[in-house]
């Protein structure tokens, strides 16, 4: 990912946070010679070995796991708030643009074990089930049901190797620019451009 100087972000919390809140990721990799995605929940956590690693899981249908083994670098996107950024909102004459949050990891995938696996489909399933009136639990399921099912996907631990982090938010304008952009886009009415003027005030304060 091209990261200018000016818009790239290394801090490790801030980056860990913006995952766990925006985990719905893309998975890219090479499969049969050609870039393939896969849109899917992904885990940050901490491995046995202590290790920084992406936990999640595919469907067994679907062919990109089988890979893996012979091109196991690949790619996990994490896409946060996004807008249109008008240059009629600055006090000179320029170009629009748009604003954003994105994270990339690169690192390397392997195949999950079943007992591993089963511990990743706890710790997602305990995770999102919180806001359900009576949440599910991995554990207390019939077991019989659980490994039937698992028989379905398989696992994958993403060793991470290299992290990108993009807040793309206006940070080369002045204070007047930054200002207007952040009052324009808290009157617009799509949820996108509330969030990035929310990120904006964090980035830069009075």
């Amino acid at each position: 990912m091209y990261v200018p100087k000016l818009f790239r972000l290394d801090d490790w919390p801030t980056i860990r946070q913006f995952i766990h809140q925006n985990s719905f990721a893309v998975l890219i990799s090479h499969h049969e010679g050609k870039p393939w995605g896969t849109h899917l929940p992904l885990e940050i956590t901490v491995n046995e070995s202590g290790e920084k690693v992406l936990w999640g899981h595919l469907s067994r249908a679907n062919p990109q796991w089988r890979s893996f083994e012979s091109n196991p670098l690949v790619m996990a996107i994490f896409q946060g708030p996004h807008s249109y950024v008008s240059s009629s909102w600055y006090n000179h004459l320029n170009v629009p643009t748009w604003n954003y949050i994105a994270v990339h990891i690169y690192g390397t995938v392997k195949i999950m074990e079943e007992e591993k696996l089963y511990e990743s489909l706890k710790l997602l399933v305990n995770r999102y089930e919180k806001v359900a009136k009576n949440p599910m639990d991995v554990e207390t399921m019939p077991q019989e049901f659980v490994r039937r099912e698992m028989k379905g996907i398989v696992g994958m631990e993403i060793a991470i190797e290299k992290i990108e982090g993009k807040w793309k938010l206006s940070q080369n304008r002045g204070d007047e620019d930054y200002r207007n952009i952040i009052q324009e886009l808290e009157q617009l009415s799509d949820l996108n451009s509330k969030l990035v003027a929310g990120e904006m005030k964090k980035m830069r304060t009075d």
